[in-house]
């Protein structure tokens, strides 16, 4: 089967993370139609535009398999198979499949850039497509259109990892050759995933050790702010149940912790907190970047950045907060500084990033009451 593709699927990498393999492309146009950027996101559509040309390649002689690939990759985006005649260099048409947004999928204005799109999101949009191969059962369309997201975000924090560039005065700078990963297994799980893997590292003795098996929780990069208004010296905290305190089996699984969120794919950890914190605390902070780590690397890839927010905090000492959309169910608690130092001696407030930052504050809390006593009412 031949298969017109005028969007992301003209990258090679992206064509054989998909596919299996990229295959014999010729370079094709399809008239009448223009691709355009899709609104608030970073792939094309393709719409009907009398006076246009879509710039694109005909794929040639995929096997049912790969089709079968390619009908999960674009069906869980809803686009749908129609035929349509595409025109060839050497001046001859030619039939093909080509995959069709939905109606519902709204374009933005200008044209999408490919060369853009391939520099920006082309890396991180290939290791996605790659996870959703590497699974041992594949998902099926509706099962993949809610976790490819985070497939996304879990590539995104793949390349924000890569360039951290930490000091390493006191620990051993790793070298080519230090650590070596084989035997990655299919990865486990519907949402986060469990990785299984063989483990080859250098010995500080300067011997080598592995190769060891190891287990991993893959989760993504993370925000967190602490809302504080430092002319009434107070802080916000929101309240939620948290899955992992239920299922360690603690009997109260509704926790004390600032503002949280993932970090959304090619989204910036300060554009995402500051999204975070009006979307769960309906305000609009300053931000003071305070520590980006891992709060439990023996197990897990999490990766936390961590904030203080600036604002005016109301006088109301309970408000709900959350976006319906995303299930969330919050109760934000309005307290003095003091007060919430209280419930962290208490054992109450009991999430480690949460108690970082209040503990930040409480050691800059002078300075920075002094530092905005300009903006007191």
């Amino acid at each position: 089967m031949d298969v017109f593709v005028y969007g992301t699927l003209r990258d090679p990498a992206l064509r054989q993370a998909v596919a299996g393999d990229a295959g014999h492309v010729t370079p094709a146009i399809l008239r009448g139609h223009a691709v355009r950027p899709v609104a608030d996101d970073v792939i094309p559509m393709i719409v009907s535009q009398s006076d246009a040309v879509a710039t694109g390649l005909l794929w040639r002689d995929l096997t049912p398999d790969q089709m079968d690939r390619l009908a999960l990759y674009e069906g869980a985006h809803d686009y749908a198979l129609i035929t349509v005649t595409v025109a060839l260099p050497d001046g001859t048409d030619a039939e093909a499949l080509m995959w069709q947004p939905p109606a519902t999928l709204m374009a933005a204005p200008g044209e999408w850039s490919f060369e853009v799109w391939q520099v920006r999101c082309g890396t991180v949009c290939v290791a996605a497509a790659t996870e959703i191969f590497a699974q041992e059962t594949r998902p099926s369309p509706a099962n993949l259109r809610w976790q490819y997201p985070v497939m996304l975000k879990r590539a995104w924090a793949r390349h924000l990892a890569a360039m951290d560039r930490r000091p390493a005065d006191l620990r051993h700078a790793a070298g080519p050759g230090d650590v070596s990963v084989a035997n990655r297994a299919a990865p486990l799980g519907r949402f986060f995933r469990l990785q299984g893997f063989d483990v080859t590292h250098s010995r500080f003795d300067g011997g080598r050790q592995g190769p060891l098996p190891r287990e991993v929780m893959v989760g993504v990069d993370a925000v967190m702010v602490m809302p504080y208004d430092p002319v009434r010296d107070r802080v916000v905290l929101v309240e939620q149940i948290r899955m992992g305190v239920l299922e360690r089996g603690d009997p109260n699984p509704w926790m004390l912790e600032p503002v949280a969120g993932m970090i959304d794919a090619f989204e910036t950890p300060t554009d995402s907190a500051l999204r975070e914190t009006r979307e769960e605390a309906g305000l609009d902070v300053t931000l003071r970047h305070v520590t980006s780590h891992y709060p439990s690397p023996g197990n897990a890839t999490d990766y936390f950045h961590c904030f203080v927010g600036f604002c005016d905090l109301p006088d109301l000492q309970r408000y709900t907060g959350g976006l319906d959309s995303e299930h969330e169910d919050l109760a934000l608690h309005v307290l003095t500084l003091d007060q919430a130092l209280g419930h962290v001696a208490s054992g109450e407030i009991a999430v480690g990033p949460g108690i970082t930052l209040l503990y930040w504050l409480a050691l800059n809390r002078d300075a920075l009451r002094l530092e905005f006593a300009g903006a007191a009412p």
